[in-house]
């Protein structure tokens, strides 16, 4: 997978949030750790600590050793990069992207690291479990709609993007966020799962611009995010089968595609995910 292509965000919509900050990356060959560097200094990225971002190559600083991932990026502003590697550039355009939701991420890590009982060292818990899944394989859901929020809740897959398609297209709007998932969408497969964060949001922002809506995403995901109520477990984070999404696999024309019992499972509701209202204000429960 870690060959080059050039217009790799141009290939499937699900790469549509990145196309902004893909274009800058240049389409020659793989972009230097310089070059990205170039790029985060330029948009004036930073952790939540108030640090600029530094991409770093792994093991570039000993004397960091002793700290994590997640501290030496909140604590020094240090964000470890592999080049030539997918995983390691999706994070970066994220970063690029959707800059306070990926601070408010490392500061919540941070956060339960330092309470940590043990210092860090200790077992990682719901709370950075749930971030981490976030981060990885995340997707932001945005709904005007609170019924059609609560059938993803519900694992109501046929009914929301099949007898409810029209809706879905015009009500609804799915950002994937979670770099992993992203570098699967290179290659989509059927099976492909995210973990949706489910946001009830006015129309006004399912009309907006791409570039507006993604930053009233970031502040709204962000908010949410750095409250210490807003995300507890990774069960608040709904599984969505993504290639279910309208326009996004050319198979899911037709809709015997969600009979597939094994890609679409009709699961089990345990727990009940919060879903941010457009005020960002309150946090109440899909129910």
């Amino acid at each position: 997978m870690d060959i080059w292509h050039s217009g790799f965000a141009d290939t499937t919509p699900l790469l549509l949030p990145l196309r902004a900050a893909a274009g800058l990356v240049g389409g020659g060959d793989w972009p230097a750790l310089a070059h990205l560097q170039q790029l985060v200094t330029g948009a004036g990225i930073r952790t939540a600590s108030g640090l600029p971002l530094r991409l770093l190559p792994p093991g570039a600083v000993p004397d960091g050793a002793a700290l994590s991932y997640e501290q030496r990026l909140y604590a020094r502003g240090e964000l470890e990069c592999r080049e030539r590697n997918w995983h390691d550039l999706f994070n970066v355009l994220v970063w690029m992207t959707l800059p306070r939701a990926k601070a408010a991420l490392n500061a919540r890590h941070h956060a339960a690291l330092a309470a940590s009982p043990a210092g860090g060292t200790s077992r990682r818990g719901a709370v950075r479990d749930a971030l981490t899944l976030f981060d990885e394989s995340g997707v932001i859901v945005l709904s005007a709609r609170a019924e059609l929020l609560r059938m993803i809740r519900d694992f109501q897959w046929k009914p929301l993007f099949w007898e409810h398609r029209a809706a879905v297209v015009a009500d609804m709007r799915f950002v994937l966020f979670g770099h992993a998932l992203y570098e699967k969408a290179l290659a989509p497969y059927k099976g492909m799962t995210g973990r949706g964060l489910l946001l009830e949001v006015g129309r006004e922002i399912l009309e907006l611009p791409p570039a507006e809506q993604l930053q009233q995403v970031d502040a709204r995901v962000a908010q949410w995010i750095a409250d210490p109520q807003g995300l507890q477990h990774p069960q608040d984070l709904a599984p969505l089968p993504v290639l279910g999404v309208p326009g996004w696999c050319g198979s899911n024309e037709t809709a015997d595609y969600y009979d597939d019992g094994d890609y679409f499972r009709r699961g089990r509701t345990r727990h009940v995910a919060p879903s941010l209202t457009d005020s960002g204000a309150a946090m109440k429960a899909i129910r």
